[in-house]
């Protein structure tokens, strides 16, 4: 019995998929340590009493509030709650500010507005050159936030504007979404993990705490 040939609907899943396995080995080749990082920076700065704002356009704004809604709720484990808002979510300012300052000006007025220097702000874009995130990257590095940015292939603008930047390099906007999300979870791995010694160092007693509780006791 000969074999039916393989649908062009089939066959282009196989060429997505292979171009998603693909930008993935270069995200753990290439990102992997930068992502770390970035955790254990949230680590420092979320429990201190910092922020995170994040934002995004289309797809790239639910990655964002993907983003916000783990830090403000939980990933895995249970921990704290801490302060994370995503920019594009806050419909009525987005909308009067759309309408009042333009389209461009809708994240960065939000950042002057909510970041304090220290806090973090992330920006997701496939393409890295969305007018509104450029200029909320230059607005909030001279606030005194630390930008990082998620994008598509270097070199863009955002890229440029932002202090920090994970690049996904793949040719389809579809591929770069997908990898921006695993970025994600991965980030908020890289947080717990950085959390979980800060954590049991807060639980344990100090030595003198130790010992004086041993002495009731006996």
């Amino acid at each position: 019995m000969s074999e039916f040939p393989a649908s062009p609907a089939l066959e282009a899943a196989h060429v997505h998929c292979r171009s998603l396995e693909q930008a993935l080995v270069r995200l753990r080749h290439d990102g992997l340590a930068r992502i770390a990082e970035w955790g254990g920076r949230l680590a420092a700065v979320l429990p201190a009493g910092g922020r995170l704002l994040a934002a995004g356009n289309g797809g790239s704004a639910a990655q964002a509030q993907h983003l916000t809604a783990e830090l403000v709720g939980r990933y895995r484990r249970e921990r704290p709650a801490y302060s994370a808002i995503s920019l594009h979510a806050e419909t009525s300012s987005l909308t009067a500010l759309g309408n009042d300052y333009g389209f461009d000006q809708v994240y960065a007025r939000q950042v002057a507005a909510h970041g304090r220097r220290g806090d973090v702000l992330v920006l997701l874009s496939t393409s890295g050159r969305s007018a509104n995130l450029i200029s909320a990257a230059v607005t909030g590095r001279s606030a005194g936030l630390r930008v990082w940015a998620m994008t598509g292939p270097q070199p863009n603008p955002l890229a440029e504007a932002a202090d920090e930047t994970l690049c996904v390099a793949a040719d389809s906007t579809a591929t770069v979404q997908e990898a921006h999300l695993v970025a994600v979870h991965l980030l908020c791995e890289a947080f717990d993990a950085a959390l979980a010694p800060r954590a049991a160092s807060a639980r344990r007693p100090s030595a003198p705490r130790a010992v004086a509780a041993h002495r009731r006791a006996s």
